[in-house]
């Protein structure tokens, strides 16, 4: 066995969801609850199958970021993973749409932040042991850090103002 890291390669500005799921109609049932989550999103999805003819399948409505999706999930090359890159919609619009798929096993992490895949290479098969997401603490937020976050949650409509309804 050989420990392989896998970073997935995306803009900035991308957001990603990766997980894993148990059979070939994933990459469909994902299409259809990301488009039923989030009118006009803009993604692309691809799934590793891991039995017959081992394809990455995919999908999307964003032909950048379906490319960006094949590419990742070849790379990763694990086995019935799943990776949905997401252009004009944030993982919190449609993880629940994606937790309700009735293939989708496990979600190892949805962000915009760098991420790489910590695979176990056992030569025919890979297996994803987890993922790296994002960087290390610096530190724990004081009083000023709890306001900019209560602020920023306000100016981006995820909480309401005080005194609107």
């Amino acid at each position: 066995m050989e420990l392989v890291t896998v970073p997935i390669e995306k803009p900035d500005h991308v957001n990603v969801i990766f997980g894993h799921s148990h059979f070939i109609k994933t990459v469909e049932d994902l299409h259809e609850a990301l488009v039923n989550a989030v009118p006009g999103i803009k993604f692309g999805l691809a799934f590793s199958e891991a039995s017959g003819p081992r394809l990455v399948r995919w999908s999307g409505t964003d032909p950048e970021l379906t490319d960006l999706a094949r590419r990742n999930v070849l790379n990763i090359a694990a086995g019935h993973c799943f990776l949905i890159m997401l252009g004009n919609a944030y993982p919190i619009n449609v993880l629940p749409a994606v937790r309700n798929v009735v293939e989708v096993c496990t979600i190892f992490c949805a962000t915009a932040n760098p991420v790489t895949v910590v695979l176990a290479d056992l030569g025919e098969q890979r297996a994803v042991l987890g993922v790296a997401d994002g960087f290390k603490p610096l530190g724990i937020e004081g009083e000023e850090d709890i306001a900019k976050r209560m602020s920023f949650l306000r100016q981006i409509g995820y909480k309401l103002s005080p005194g609107v309804s």
